[in-house]
């Protein structure tokens, strides 16, 4: 049982921090700028981390965009205000997302500015194949180390992993929580410590400085994220930029 929850563990956060630091803080905002090279690493490493449900950054970063430019309006890729239940919410999310993905959704160019595009990496992760393949990995690593069958309703997770944190916090982060800033929209910070969602469950702030690359701002509301991207910073890996807490893009 312990290694089928530490690979779970292992997939759930490592998935996560390429989302939250790579797609997010990186495409979608421009919190800190890196090399090509090291672009194309995190490309990489994104790939394998997220697996299955590989997202492309390219297209994460402008959804994003649009989100925060019509946050709460029949705009926005992904709204709980316009959306039934979750599931449609996210139904309409991946139409969208298919839509950028490519390259007819008739967009202004001023959200495309910018996004990072490695158009092989783009095209290799979407594949159903290869998609595919990392859902095969997965099932026969639980089918070696699995002792109970209940282990295997994990599975479904492993396979969805991206969109299921992006449903976690575009629904229930605009449904419930506790608000710090009056913003022009639903946005709430889900968690007051953040144990799950690594930082990004403090939407309400992140709505309120959508440049600021630390998303916590009382005392307990501890990003976990944050230290990772000093540490980064202080290695030369990437460059932070100041002074732009409130830019979205």
């Amino acid at each position: 049982m312990l290694p089928v929850l530490l690979f779970f563990a292992a997939h759930w956060y490592l998935s996560l921090f390429a989302q939250t630091f790579f797609l997010h803080r990186y495409a979608s905002h421009g919190m800190f700028t890196m090399s090509r090279g090291w672009e194309r690493i995190f490309y990489v490493l994104t790939f394998v981390f997220q697996g299955s449900s590989f997202l492309s950054p390219r297209a994460y970063g402008i959804m994003h965009r649009l989100h925060h430019a019509y946050a709460d309006t029949e705009r926005d890729p992904h709204s709980p205000r316009y959306s039934k239940n979750l599931f449609e919410m996210m139904w309409r999310t991946k139409t969208i997302y298919n839509d950028i993905l490519n390259d007819r959704a008739g967009l202004d160019p001023k959200f495309e500015k910018g996004v990072p595009n490695w158009p092989f990496m783009e095209w290799l992760g979407d594949r159903w194949p290869v998609r595919l393949a990392w859902g095969i990995l997965y099932t026969l690593f639980y089918i070696q180390f699995a002792t109970t069958w209940w282990l295997f309703l994990l599975l479904p997770i492993h396979y969805l992993m991206g969109p299921v944190h992006g449903a976690i916090i575009n629904w229930y982060a605009h449904k419930v929580g506790y608000t710090n800033f009056k913003v022009d929209d639903t946005a709430k910070n889900l968690l007051p410590f953040d144990f799950l969602m690594m930082g990004e469950s403090y939407h309400n702030n992140h709505h309120a400085f959508g440049g600021r690359a630390n998303f916590g701002f009382k005392w307990h509301e501890f990003d976990p994220a944050y230290p990772i991207i000093l540490l980064f910073n202080a290695l030369g890996i990437i460059r932070l930029r100041r002074n732009r807490d409130r830019a979205y893009m």
